[in-house]
């Protein structure tokens, strides 16, 4: 009889080590199955997170925007709301079905918007109160500024994946060594070791568009030091300068965001151009202080295909202050250097658009 116990006692211990052996690998089915489900989740909602970023295009305008109806095609292609619009134009001024033909920039005027002079610190006004606009909506991951004379090159989805495939600012930026535009008086507070130039006509991601508004020491610098030289055609509005040459010629907008960069050490976070093409004729005029300080303006004889070819076929870049040449790329692979281009009049702009020279659709 105890034999008997005893094999009925070790039966029960083996029928129980059975069940906790299937009730181990139950469990252990069950927690696989929800952390791939988890990590499925979290896969999805990364995903979700990433097609909710969009890119803000934030431009800069007098009044009317000329060219809605190109960037109207341009928007019309994409589907997904995967951008955001917002004008900076002269105070009071309303975008609705008078002053724009465009439904996407209805009511997308900033309302706390200034006067805005060329070449003076309203311009960086303009530029830092719509970012702090479009930062509202926190989907706006990059942000691009433009003119009201810039026109789109390519269609919105391959716009999209060229900016945000980088992680990085595109912002033209080297350092500035011609004297009479430093302003020593900014020293200590902007070393000349951090004065930048380059085009206003940035892409900024949000990490960098965050520091241009809580920006509270380069701005002021560039407030009370940082003017354009005087022109002859305002000295009648003007006190008339003791001597205009003396007069620093510092054009604001080209040296905002780059010093600003360089200031705060973000200048390894940038990519050294501005996706926006620009043509610089020094020979426009004879007058040679007044070369090269506005861009080409093309009309409607100069929209040609050639000129749109001329403008995508560029695929590098020459800095003729450091002597080197750099190739432009995208995901790893070479890549045109600019997705749009100025300054477009209205008429050379609809012409390039109905011949189909410029793929917006």
């Amino acid at each position: 009889m105890k034999r008997k116990g005893v094999g009925v006692a070790k039966r029960k211990r083996l029928i129980r080590m059975a069940w906790c052996l299937l009730l181990l690998v139950f469990l252990g089915t069950l927690y696989l199955h929800s952390f791939s489900e988890g990590g499925s989740s979290m896969s999805e909602t990364e995903e979700e997170s990433q097609n909710k970023n969009k890119i803000a295009f934030l431009f800069i305008a007098r009044n009317r925007l000329p060219l809605d109806m190109i960037w109207h095609a341009f928007f019309e292609e994409e589907k997904e709301g995967k951008f955001s619009i917002l004008v900076h134009s002269r105070p009071g001024f309303v975008l609705n079905k008078v002053t724009t033909r465009s439904p996407f920039f209805f009511n997308r005027q900033v309302n706390n918007s200034v006067q805005v002079d060329w070449g003076e610190a309203s311009m960086l006004q303009a530029e830092r109160i719509l970012l702090r606009n479009a930062l509202l909506d926190p989907d706006n991951d990059r942000f691009v500024f433009l003119s009201d004379s810039c026109i789109p090159l390519y269609n919105f989805s391959y716009t999209y994946d060229y900016i945000m495939s980088s992680m990085r600012s595109f912002v033209d930026s080297f350092a500035d060594a011609k004297e009479g535009r430093y302003n020593p008086r900014m020293n200590p507070v902007i070393p000349i070791q951090n004065w930048r130039k380059g085009s206003q006509w940035a892409v900024l991601i949000r990490k960098h568009a965050e520091a241009v508004i809580n920006d509270k020491t380069v701005f002021p610098q560039f407030q009370k030091h940082c003017r354009r030289r005087s022109l002859p055609e305002f000295w009648r509005d003007q006190p008339f300068p003791v001597n205009p040459a003396k007069e620093h010629n510092c054009i604001p907008d080209e040296h905002y965001v780059q010093t600003l960069i360089a200031q705060e050490g973000l200048e390894g976070e940038i990519i050294r151009r501005s996706l926006t093409h620009s043509a610089w004729d020094l020979s426009a005029t004879r007058d040679k202080e007044r070369r090269g300080w506005h861009p080409v303006t093309y009309r409607l004889n100069d929209a040609t295909p050639s000129l749109i070819q001329f403008i995508k076929g560029i695929d590098n870049i020459h800095f003729e202050t450091e002597n080197r040449r750099e190739w432009c790329a995208s995901k790893g692979r070479p890549a045109p250097c600019f997705l749009f281009s100025r300054k477009f009049t209205r008429s050379a702009a609809l012409k390039l658009l109905n011949s189909s020279l410029i793929a917006v659709r």
